[in-house]
């Protein structure tokens, strides 16, 4: 584990990385920051989610730029615990994380920003082990049962156990792990910007969404899990089982040959193949230029049942149609489910 440690600091250069600058896009839209400290010392750092354009940075930054951005704040963190050691004449090792979700939508499930997540976990495990004391989620939507589903296989049982989600009385809950005067006013405290700003944006950066402007590229390179072909003047029907309200069914495809249109249905009927107009319509069929920029989408599943994608191609009657895609059924975290019903 140390050997690999030692190969993971020379890749990023950590040891420089303190002096490395992350591009203008990153450091104006990459939303966190280090803000005051706990009881024992030891700092907080903030990740404001919700507020976060997922989409945007990966079109206008590499998702290495990115990881390295998150690396530099593991070190930031590091040197701040050292600071706060010698300051306080006694070990400071851990940290505090509060992950504000406020605004958590589903653009945010998009596929390309949740393995960056993924990969990043998964190297805190490796590189920072023990470095966190609490991570505490506050302002939590339902939809986060389902995001956190997808990052908690990359986080080791210890760090799981270190997740706290807070109430609609998170700020009062929250003086509880941070003194006020440590907390912005933001978050339930006292502490102000000097200008007397209540967000405290000299040390926290909201994000937002990031202007097209700063974009490198018009998509994101993907993986596509099935090819399959549509004729002339044909459908296609992709069948996806949902077996209780709350899931999530999440897209991308590709076509080539020209455009392609899409719906998605809820069938009526189980057990038997219906036509489109004998099913029920979720998300309106239209028309996508899939063979210029491929599409994504995501959508909650309101109720159980059987649910059709369907790729049509019934307007051509000359061109078969090529379509690449990957199709998921994303389940919520059962366990916090259950506690954010009790919210």
């Amino acid at each position: 584990m140390l050997r690999k440690h030692m190969e993971f600091r020379k890749q990023q250069d950590l040891a420089n990385i303190l002096a490395w600058q992350p591009p203008e896009v990153v450091r104006l839209y990459n939303a966190n920051g280090i803000c005051g400290h706990d009881g024992e010392g030891s700092p907080v750092w903030y990740h404001i989610v919700g507020s976060l354009d997922p989409k945007g940075l990966l079109l206008s930054a590499s998702k290495q730029e990115l990881l390295r951005d998150s690396f530099r704040s593991c070190e930031l963190l590091l040197r701040e615990c050292e600071l706060q050691s010698q300051k306080l004449g006694k070990r400071v090792e851990k940290i505090i994380a509060i992950f504000g979700l406020e605004g958590l939508g589903l653009r945010d499930l998009w596929k390309p920003g949740i393995e960056l997540l993924q990969e990043f976990f998964s190297a805190l495990e490796a590189n920072y082990p023990e470095i966190l004391k609490s991570l505490i989620v506050v302002r939590a939507p339902k939809l986060f049962a389902v995001a956190f589903n997808l990052v908690k296989s990359y986080m080791s049982e210890e760090t799981r156990r270190k997740v706290v989600i807070l109430g609609d009385n998170w700020k009062q809950e929250l003086t509880k792990f941070i003194s006020p005067d440590q907390l912005p006013v933001e978050f339930g405290g006292t502490m102000t910007d000097p200008d007397g700003n209540p967000k405290c944006l000299t040390k926290i950066n909201y994000g937002g969404e990031v202007p097209k402007s700063y974009y490198l590229c018009k998509q994101v390179r993907l993986q596509y899990e099935h090819t399959r072909s549509v004729g002339r003047g044909s459908s296609l029907q992709v069948e996806n089982e949902i077996l209780f309200p709350g899931c999530v069914l999440r897209w991308q495809f590709a076509s080539d040959g020209g455009d392609i249109g899409f719906g998605v249905f809820l069938k009526t009927k189980m057990g038997e193949r219906q036509r489109a107009r004998e099913m029920t319509e979720v998300l309106p069929s239209q028309r996508y230029n899939a063979h210029m920029v491929p599409e994504d989408g995501i959508l909650t599943c309101l109720q159980a049942g059987s649910y059709v994608l369907r790729f049509y191609n019934t307007y051509s009657l000359v061109h078969s149609k090529r379509i690449s895609y990957t199709v998921e059924v994303l389940l919520p975290d059962q366990t916090f489910m259950e506690k954010m019903e009790k919210f």
